[in-house]
């Protein structure tokens, strides 16, 4: 399991020209779900996403995380972290688990992070969703359970 997480000013989600979901201040969370993962690996990710101190304190210093700014999260399904590119121009992706499976493991990882308290806003699950947001920093994380 991948989760590229971004810290943002503000994030969106729109699906047909209309936003259905928003943020201000926290945390892009695109999450990949690969073959093999568990609820286990959702539940680490989950708990070191909301835990990662990548905000600043008033020293100036990653020193927060989005739970102690009272930031929010936007989580959305991102088949294509599950991407090989190693061989080629274009990716494959039999390491993607499949649809159900990986819908299911979605939607625990959003669980286990509104069970944290932080307020989480969701893309839909293999809509055509156009993200926009305003990356801080910028400051970008890689996460691999």
């Amino acid at each position: 399991m991948r989760a590229l997480i971004q810290r943002v000013s503000r994030a969106a989600v729109h699906i047909d020209g209309k936003q259905t979901a928003a943020i201000g201040r926290g945390q892009l969370i695109l999450l990949g779900v690969q073959k093999g993962d568990s609820e286990i690996q959702a539940e680490a990710l989950a708990a070191k996403a909301c835990k990662l101190r990548i905000f600043e304190d008033d020293a100036g210093k990653m020193n927060l995380s989005v739970g102690d700014i009272k930031g929010s999260l936007l989580i959305v399904s991102q088949f294509t972290l599950a991407g090989d590119t190693s061989r080629g121009n274009r990716p494959g992706f039999e390491t993607a688990e499949k649809p159900e499976r990986a819908d299911k493991l979605y939607r625990y990882f959003v669980k286990c992070c509104a069970d944290r308290g932080i307020p989480v806003a969701t893309g839909i699950f293999q809509a055509d969703m156009q993200v926009e947001l305003v990356n801080d920093g910028p400051v970008t994380f890689l996460l691999e359970k």
